[in-house]
């Protein structure tokens, strides 16, 4: 008699459910901690950066020429009396107009000279180009106490002394030098086909230049141009001994009007430090789209 063993078959295991896998932190994005970190110093860097341009609106606002000694007072006493002196019975509207005509006319001619200086350099390789911007690099190395009095002869030489003219041309002649550098790092990112192009279709080199260069080259010369606008705008040295006439000061020697040998009225100094800041605040304006762009551009090649 034989006997037939049943098998029975073995239990099946129960699945055991996968761990869901965590997501993966993308490159270069950062936890909670680090944003709160990173926006928080963020913050404080730019409470410090505001804080002396708040400081001086505040300032500007109070009566008395001694009220930053005691800035509490302020609150009980703002005034827009400041504004009004300034710019009723002071050479505020002189100052501007030669300010701005030697901002930009440095701004005009400062830019037109680098970007064909540094173009020239970038494309051309004529005997000595490497020693001629070094040699344009040296001449940042003099400072402005060396170079007043030979300046000054060579404009007396000319009859330039007290004259818009003569004071662009001086503020070119230090602005020029960084300027070319900037803008032949920056030329250097351009293709050189463009310019191969331009010959192919007829293009003199002046006409590459202009028609096809210059345009690509947008943030590179705003950069340029809002340096020598600035260190046109804020220069005091030069223009404090090559200026003569009272109506042809700047704004960087008006503002020293305020200040005597016994006397210096801080609030008028600052309401006009505050007026000053508004034609530069609006010429950054104009350029900030180009300006970041510029900056990191001209770095990539040498």
């Amino acid at each position: 008699m034989s006997t037939t063993t049943l098998r029975t078959p073995p239990a099946e295991e129960a699945p055991v459910p996968a761990e869901s896998p965590r997501p993966a932190r993308r490159r270069g994005r950062r936890g909670l901690a680090g944003s709160l970190a990173s926006h928080g110093i963020l913050t404080v860097a730019s409470l410090i950066a505001l804080f002396p341009i708040a400081w001086l609106v505040f300032l500007s606002l109070g009566p008395d020429k001694d009220d930053y000694l005691h800035p509490g007072r302020i609150w009980d006493t703002m005034t827009f009396d400041n504004y009004s002196f300034v710019l009723g019975h002071t050479n505020f509207f002189d100052w501007m107009k030669s300010s701005l005509i030697v901002s930009l006319g440095t701004t005009v001619i400062g830019v037109m000279v680098a970007a064909s200086t540094g173009y020239a350099v970038s494309r051309m390789r004529f005997p000595g180009y490497r020693k001629f911007m070094w040699v344009l690099l040296v001449t940042q190395m003099f400072p402005i106490a060396v170079l007043i009095v030979p300046m000054y002869q060579i404009l007396s030489d000319l009859q330039l002394i007290d004259s818009y003219l003569g004071l662009i041309l001086v503020y070119c002649s230090t602005a020029v030098p960084y300027s070319a550098w900037l803008l032949k790092g920056y030329f250097d990112t351009i293709p050189f086909e463009i310019d191969e192009a331009g010959r192919v279709d007829g293009l003199s080199p002046f006409g590459t230049f202009f028609r096809l260069i210059l345009p690509l080259a947008k943030p590179g010369l705003a950069v340029a141009a809002f340096y020598n606008f600035i260190t046109a705008f804020g220069e005091v040295a030069f223009a404090s001994t090559f200026m003569l006439d009272d109506s042809k000061y700047t704004f960087a020697v008006g503002l020293q009007s305020f200040v005597s040998e016994h006397d210096a009225q801080r609030n008028l100094m600052a309401a006009t430090a505050v007026l000053v800041a508004i034609p530069v605040s609006a010429f950054f304006y104009l350029v900030q789209k180009n300006l970041v762009t510029g900056l990191t551009a001209g770095g990539t090649k040498g």
